[in-house]
């Protein structure tokens, strides 16, 4: 696909959060709804998040709110409790498997504790969070025809900079993926933690454990479900902490050696030792439910043992 296709592409693919209100999404659904905020070190923000999406469920645009926590020490875990989430240690998730590898490890065990048969993930650290993240999201999942998989795009202000956040995004998974998969060129925030997906789409990808999450779910979903399987919403402004450069560096680092292990896998790239450092994946959890139902003990895979539908064509 060409650039200018994948630009044809965003401009049919992408929607205003404004399209989808509570009321829309209620009438429209027809499947259950999750929606799953992976924290640590929240609590100054989740207990405002869960509230929002609480009054969500009372309009019946979705169904539970849960917190999976990663053990902070700032009571994030009670805060969220105290304002009505169904909340999880991390850890507690398939225990069996040992210590939690980071945020795509928590994400991939959350789907053991989630019911329903739309997810949607947010972060957690959100400041004046508003309900249409996630009401924006599932909105092409409900309301549009043939979605599978739904990302968001904001602007994230900087300093005096009203869109200068984003950096690791900006600077290496954008010109990346224009390099490397250009039928991606088009994804406005493909390191954003706003994603929304089918259960049975998830259930069927490997996540990597660390930050390499977003970017590999990303081309994941695409390998899976095609552009015509994907949207993207517009949420407006997102504000959350930034990090500073000296951290920014192993997430670029992370999120370069997660495209070039799926190019690896592809056959499109040898002998580079980077690849090396890519997190560790988890299996798919389809996968991970047959084996553990065979007695096995499951999730230390990576992603070569991704369906065939994932590998290139």
């Amino acid at each position: 696909m060409s650039g200018s296709a994948a630009q044809r592409w965003a401009k049919a693919r992408s929607f205003h959060h404004s399209l989808y209100p509570p009321a829309r999404i209620a009438a429209e659904r027809e499947q259950s709804v999750s929606v799953c905020l992976p924290a640590r070190e929240c609590a100054e923000t989740v207990g405002e998040i869960v509230t929002a999406l609480l009054e969500l469920r009372e309009e019946g645009a979705i169904d539970e709110v849960v917190v999976v926590d990663a053990a902070s020490r700032d009571c994030t875990a009670e805060t969220a409790r105290r304002a009505g989430a169904v909340v999880h240690q991390e850890a507690d998730l398939l225990p069996d498997l040992g210590p939690v590898l980071g945020k795509g490890d928590a994400m991939w065990r959350a789907l053991s504790a989630l019911r329903g048969e739309l997810v949607c993930f947010l972060d957690a650290d959100t400041e004046g969070f508003s309900a249409h993240f996630a009401t924006g999201l599932l909105g092409p999942l409900v309301c549009e025809q043939d979605v599978s998989f739904v990302k968001g795009l904001y602007r994230r202000p900087l300093a005096e900079a009203a869109d200068g956040g984003g950096r690791v995004n900006r600077l290496t998974a954008r010109p990346a993926l224009e390099l490397f998969y250009p039928q991606l060129a088009g994804v406005r925030q493909p390191l954003a933690g706003e994603v929304a997906a089918r259960r049975d789409l998830l259930e069927a990808m490997p996540f990597a454990t660390g930050y390499g999450v977003e970017i590999a779910m990303l081309i994941d979903a695409w390998r899976a479900v095609g552009l015509e399987g994907m949207a993207q919403v517009d949420l407006d402004e997102h504000r959350n902490r930034h990090q500073p450069l000296s951290a920014l560096e192993p997430m670029a680092k992370t999120v370069l050696a997660t495209i070039a292990r799926r190019l690896q896998l592809e056959g499109r790239l040898d002998g580079v030792d980077g690849v090396d450092a890519a997190p560790l994946e988890r299996p798919p959890m389809a996968s991970a439910h047959h084996a553990r139902g065979r007695g096995g003990r499951s999730g230390r895979g990576s992603s070569s043992m991704m369906p065939s539908r994932f590998s290139s064509s």
